[in-house]
């Protein structure tokens, strides 16, 4: 583990002061040149995922995911490619630029017979329709080499046998609707995958091509529809463009070859609330099946699904506008996993997955949660710092550098911390119980389906927590912050796991629960529909950040589960890599080794002439090493060493200040760190302050040390 650069935070606040004398710009100290002010180390600055463009794309070091010709070293998926468009409708991007009702095509229209190739290479290759980004780079990058896209044959286009509307219709929620929806004279009942393989299936055989198996020897069938995912249009061109169901026009409810007497109403039912446009809701759903309209970003997300068995993490955040109205449930992980909403972080956020090609909203997804990861097989053990809640207790804590998500931390770096909810009583999760139909925010109501045998057994079905590392690169530039997630998790899934009020797997601690006030829309008449509680941005705030004054909250306690959990110190290094160090502590022991600290003599530094200086005490860990370093599911010795320190400082004379930059440190055992505290002066103030620091032990709070510097207005002098 690295140390905390201390000095050179400290350098940096004196050459910020120096640069306020000269008149010049800094970045660390405030440009006012009558206040001194200790910035954070480790500032919040999440964004709203409408203010992201593709500049905000940052490419991960050493790495070209994105090269075609990079071949996954373990596996290699292929896929078959299978165009078709509708006897009504045909494919978007064939049209005139801008044409259609949605406002596409964004390009020049593509030939119907060159549609497959132009959906293959914009998946597949990197060019100037997809900003560079492709499927196979996307899991490339998220296992790290391991798997990804090795072909993908193209095959029609086809056309299916009906009308686009007589699938489209077909969704649950408006074949349980009363049925004026469905023109009169056809049955909307149609299956895209069943009728397109039918297809394909008969090309192949009339040329020859043996099908070997019902996917003919490819491991999925991708299906590239003509025109639009529902998801994609649902909102954007229902309740966001008129103001109630009445007031949809014709020209977005049935065509008039369809309804020549205009008895059919121009909305129809959608998934999520009562009503949108006619024309929207006729658009087929996207599914894991693998289909996939023309506007969908979310291929990645549907192979998670397909792959590797994970599902959906997301929730109904538009719940209340349903009629009757039916209670919120938080949202699990939101923006932070491409299995929840983080399928809908690239550039505009979601409500730009509409455009044609989806080089918008869902076209650069989240990476992968560490829980996912691991499910999928494609995070390596060695990579995961592995612990055990009753150990815990007789190790003492655990201390660990995180590197970012995105980036390889090599063989002997860590990419997650993982802690197992072990130990006896009602476990795993010890939390209370609570009942998520009165609760937003509930995620242990263990009643909401009969016989389930983790209710007998008093389990809520959480199985261990994860720490990681997010910063905005790679598949993460699109994330609304960088900084640590602590995440609740399940092994498994499924409605026995149901818990939140939907099938949640992860649970994101929200360091920061108050509404974050956003407005998710206007509508017609310009009234704000804000951000509900359950609405996915609610966590774009969610992260945890090191130091003081982040803005954010830098522990973690749950009292239930007897876990401490601590962000101390964040670093980025000369290739712009992002880890912090973390740690995680049982309240229910410490460890057998003996806790101990110094504080030594402080150097003191002058910062600005008669405003500011520094004093940088030395902080040893005279404690001793581990006594028990086993009972941990992975070998995490080398992590037990160090004890993390609580700091305090104060200042004794009138008009002087003393502040840290972090409550926080850590060392290990016979190892010094330094520790800088920042000392401000007012006027008219006394001519000299004492500063005294205080450590603290975490493990052994009788483990302290007070020390003290003297300050006068002479040393506030920088020097030359």
């Amino acid at each position: 583990m690295r140390p905390m650069n201390r000095t050179l935070r400290a350098a940096s606040l004196t050459f910020a002061a120096a640069a306020l004398v000269l008149g010049l710009s800094a970045g660390t100290v405030q440009a006012d040149p009558k206040d001194f002010v200790v910035e954070p180390i480790d500032p919040q600055n999440w964004k709203n995922q409408y203010d992201l463009t593709w500049d905000d794309w940052a490419d991960i070091p050493g790495t070209e995911w994105n090269d075609p010709d990079v071949k996954p070293s373990e596996r290699g998926l292929r896929i078959a490619l299978v165009a078709v468009d509708f006897k009504d409708i045909p494919f978007v991007i064939t049209q005139p630029k801008g044409s259609d009702p949605f406002g596409n095509p964004q390009i020049d229209p593509i030939a119907r017979e060159d549609v497959p190739q132009f959906y293959r290479d914009y998946y597949m290759e990197p060019n100037e329709y997809n900003h560079g980004r492709t499927i196979h780079e996307y899991w490339m990058e998220q296992s790290r080499g391991r798997l990804g896209v090795d072909e993908m044959d193209t095959f029609g286009s086809y056309q299916l046998p009906r009308n686009q509307f007589e699938y489209g219709l077909n969704e649950g929620w408006i074949r349980d609707a009363p049925g004026e929806h469905c023109p009169e004279g056809y049955t909307c009942n149609g299956n895209v995958e069943g009728d397109a393989d039918a297809l394909w299936k008969a090309d192949l055989a009339a040329r020859g091509i043996p099908c070997p198996n019902s996917r003919c020897g490819y491991d999925v069938v991708l299906r590239v529809y003509a025109g639009y995912d529902q998801t994609s249009v649902w909102q954007e061109f229902g309740e966001m463009m008129f103001q109630t169901k009445e007031d949809v026009p014709d020209e977005w409810g049935p065509p008039e070859w369809l309804d020549p007497d205009d008895s059919m109403p121009n909305w129809a039912p959608t998934r999520y609330v009562e009503w949108t446009s006619w024309l929207a809701s006729s658009q087929r759903w996207g599914s894991a099946s693998i289909r996939q309209a023309e506007s969908s970003g979310t291929i990645t997300h549907e192979m998670g699904h397909f792959f590797f068995s994970i599902g959906d993490n997301n929730n109904n955040p538009f719940s209340d506008r349903q009629n009757p109205p039916q209670p919120f449930h938080r949202v699990g992980s939101a923006p932070w996993d491409m299995m929840d909403r983080g399928s809908f972080n690239g550039p505009g956020g979601h409500h730009m997955r509409w455009v044609v090609p989806p080089n918008m909203g869902g076209w650069s997804p989240s990476g992968l949660m560490v829980r996912n990861k691991i499910h999928a097989g494609i995070l390596p053990p060695e990579n995961v710092l592995d612990v055990s809640r009753e150990a815990l207790a007789t190790t003492g804590l655990v201390v660990g550098e995180v590197t970012a998500r995105a980036v390889d931390p090599g063989a002997e770096g860590t990419s997650g911390v993982k802690v197992r909810l072990d130990g006896p009583g009602p476990v795993p999760d010890r939390t209370p119980f609570c009942n998520y139909d009165a609760d937003p925010f509930c995620h242990t109501d263990p009643v909401d389906i009969d016989n389930r045998p983790d209710v007998v057994n008093n389990q809520t079905g959480w199985d261990n927590y994860t720490l990681e590392v997010v910063d905005r690169m790679g598949f993460d530039s699109f994330n609304p912050d960088t900084g640590v997630i602590i995440a609740k998790n399940k092994t498994s899934e499924g409605p026995a796991r149901n818990t939140c009020g939907y099938n949640c797997f992860n649970w994101v601690i929200d360091a920061n629960p108050q509404d974050i006030g956003l407005v998710d829309f206007y509508k017609p008449d310009g009234t704000p529909v804000m951000a509900t509680i359950a609405d996915h941005r609610q966590l774009n705030d969610a992260a945890f950040h090191a130091g003081l004054d982040s803005g954010s909250e830098y522990e973690y306690v749950d009292e239930a589960n007897r876990l401490h959990f601590y962000v101390i110190d964040t670093e980025r290094d000369d290739e712009g890599v992002l880890s912090y160090t973390l740690a995680v502590r049982s309240l229910d022991g410490d460890g057998a080794q003996e806790r101990g600290v110094e504080v030594g003599e402080a150097e003191v530094m002058g910062l600005r002439t008669s405003q500011a200086a520094q004093c940088t005490f030395p902080l040893t860990n005279t404690g001793e090493e581990a006594a028990t370093t086993t009972g941990h599911p992975a070998d995490v010795a080398d992590q037990l060493d160090n004890d993390v320190y609580r700091l305090t400082a104060e200042s004794s004379a009138q008009g002087w200040t003393a502040q840290l930059d972090n409550a926080l440190t850590t060392a290990r055992a016979g190892d010094t760190v330094e520790v800088p505290v920042y000392v401000t002066r007012e006027t008219p103030a006394a001519r000299e302050t004492t500063v005294m620091l205080t450590a603290t032990s975490e493990s052994d709070p009788s483990a302290t040390r007070s020390v003290t510097c003297t300050v006068a207005v002479q040393d506030t002098n920088p020097r030359r």
